[in-house]
C-alpha cells in the first residue's frame, strides 16, 4: 500500500473503531430533536457507505428504505444494535477493500460523474463520522456521567480495557 493511502487506512480503522465504541456505549433511544439516537447511527453508516466512494454512482442496499438516511424522516423498520454493528462491519470491509486498491496518485482525481476528488470524499466522511461520534458520546456522557474511550491509530490498545475511559 502506498504511504498516504496507508495513513488513510489506519485513520479509517480508528474512525470505525470509535463508531463501534459509540454504538456499544450509547442510549439508542435518547432523542435528538425528536429522533432516536440509533437513527443517527444508521444515517452515519449509510453516508459512509455512499459518500466515501462515489455518491453519484451508488446503489442502495436492498434493506434501505427510501429517505431513511435522513434521521428525521419516517421509517418503518427499527434497526437493532446488532444489525447496526453488522452493517458497520460490512461498510468497514467495503471501505478497506477500496483503500487496499487505491493509489496515492488517485486521491487527487474525481471518480466518474463526481465533482469531488477521492481525497475530498474521504475527508468529508472523516468529518461526518467524527461529528456523529461526538454527538453520540455527548448523549452518553450526559446520561451516564462516563466518557467512552476514544482511540487513534496509535492508541488502539486502549480498547483492551473495555469501552469506557477510566
Amino acid at each position: 500500500m502506498e504511504p498516504v493511502c496507508e495513513v488513510i487506512w489506519r485513520e479509517t480503522d480508528a474512525n470505525f473503531a470509535n463508531l463501534m465504541i459509540a454504538l456499544k456505549t450509547y442510549d439508542r433511544d435518547a432523542l435528538v430533536k425528536g429522533a432516536p439516537a440509533w437513527r443517527f447511527v444508521y444515517h452515519t453508516l449509510h453516508s459512509a457507505d455512499k459518500w466515501f466512494f462515489n455518491p453519484y454512482q451508488y446503489t442502495e442496499r436492498p434493506e434501505h428504505e427510501e429517505g431513511s438516511d435522513n434521521p428525521f424522516a419516517p421509517m418503518s423498520r427499527v434497526w437493532s444494535d446488532e444489525e447496526l454493528l453488522k452493517l458497520l462491519e460490512q461498510v468497514k470491509q467495503k471501505t478497506f477493500r477500496y483503500l487496499d486498491q487505491l493509489a496515492d496518485s488517485a486521491l487527487s482525481e474525481c471518480p466518474p460523474d463526481c465533482p469531488f476528488t477521492r481525497l475530498e470524499l474521504i475527508l468529508m466522511q472523516f468529518r461526518h463520522i467524527s461529528v456523529h461520534i461526538g454527538m453520540l458520546h455527548g448523549l452518553t456522557v450526559e446520561k451516564t456521567g462516563r466518557f467512552p474511550v476514544y482511540v487513534s491509530p496509535h492508541s488502539m490498545d486502549r480498547l483492551k480495557n473495555g469501552y469506557w475511559d477510566s
